[in-house]
């Protein structure tokens, strides 16, 4: 009893430590973006009254670093986007406020990559959430993150089948499309191929599956009496608090898969559920679906189905593509 006791207090210490550590860094975060900010508005400022040039920058920037060894922020060239920084985000008031809670390479980045003012605020939103590396974030910019979010074509029956509160952090969870293409895979792989690959890059299928995803297995088995069956991909969600399954389709959508995955979460609800836990959630990856078919296969189902597509690398050397037949032919020759 004693030691549980004392396993439970190291753990309730660890978090506050944790969250001491989080806010600490946080906190420095912020007061590092608002130096850097005043720095610019200055530079900004003497070059508008005194026409101050890049000999002028380069002084103060030796001088600086003269003063400041230990830093290695204050070279000409940061000091020049300090300057860009505070010029850019200057006349934008919700910009402005938000700069300060992501790091400062993330704000080079986006300030680098991005012109849009609303394209800004989306990827300045979600490293803030998500926690985005700068890697990530480039990635993300690359993958047109924000351009897939603009043109959402969702196709579920969140509404139907789960309570409203429920369904409206279910809509935001399920995208209408997933980019893959860090997978490495060209279109006409297999299923198990793709699910192999997924599962040796679960860390970057989870930040394309968005904040809240943990991974619990890959062809996770379920009983049904003496039967057994395998879901693809098994996942639980935080902040919805449920499991999700995902099945992956390497071709087009097709109705029957519908009545697969909602047979498979109503096993997941009775055996694996726990009484604390929302109802399971599916996610259909599917090469490509047609709107109308998916609407109407989801009418029938009881239980919360998302389809969405994935997005696999479509490019082929040029000098290879005499050579290799058309992906559908591929297909059709694997069929048979």
């Amino acid at each position: 009893m004693l030691s549980n006791e004392y396993k439970g207090t190291l753990e309730l210490i660890r978090n506050e430590i944790h969250s001491a550590r989080y806010h600490v860094a946080r906190s420095i975060t912020k007061e590092h973006i608002m130096l850097y900010w005043k720095i610019g508005k200055i530079i900004a400022e003497k070059q508008e009254e005194q026409g101050w040039g890049k000999s002028i920058v380069e002084k103060l920037s030796g001088d600086l670093q003269k003063e400041y060894p230990e830093s290695s922020g204050y070279s000409s060239r940061n000091i020049w986007d300090m300057r860009r920084f505070y010029v850019r985000y200057s006349g934008n008031e919700k910009l402005r406020q938000l700069v300060a809670e992501i790091p400062w390479g993330q704000n080079l980045l986006i300030l680098t990559k991005v012109k849009d003012d609303d394209e800004t605020l989306f990827y300045i939103k979600a490293t803030k959430e998500y926690g985005w590396s700068r890697n990530v974030l480039l990635n993300q910019i690359k993958s047109k993150a924000y351009q897939r979010a603009l043109s959402q074509n969702k196709t579920h029956n969140f509404e139907t089948a789960l309570p409203e509160y429920l369904s409206e952090q279910a809509d935001e969870a399920l995208k209408s499309e997933y980019n893959l293409e860090f997978l490495g895979l060209k279109e006409g792989v297999k299923e198990r191929e793709l699910e192999a690959k997924m599962i040796e890059k679960i860390r970057e299928v989870i930040m394309e599956f968005g904040a809240g995803f943990t991974f619990l297995g890959n062809q996770y088995k379920i009983r049904l009496g003496e039967k057994e069956y395998f879901i693809d991909l098994l996942f639980f969600h935080r902040k919805l608090q449920c499991l999700v399954a995902v099945e992956l389709k390497v071709g087009a959508f097709k109705p029957e898969y519908a009545g697969k995955l909602n047979f498979y979460l109503e096993i997941l609800d009775d055996t694996e559920r726990t009484d604390n836990e929302n109802p399971s959630i599916g996610i259909l990856l599917c090469a490509e679906k047609d709107t109308l078919e998916v609407e109407y296969a989801l009418r029938t189902t009881k239980k919360p189905i998302g389809i969405a597509e994935y997005q696999l690398t479509k490019n082929l050397p040029k000098k290879y593509k005499n050579y290799l037949p058309d992906d559908k032919l591929i297909i059709e020759k694997l069929k048979e």
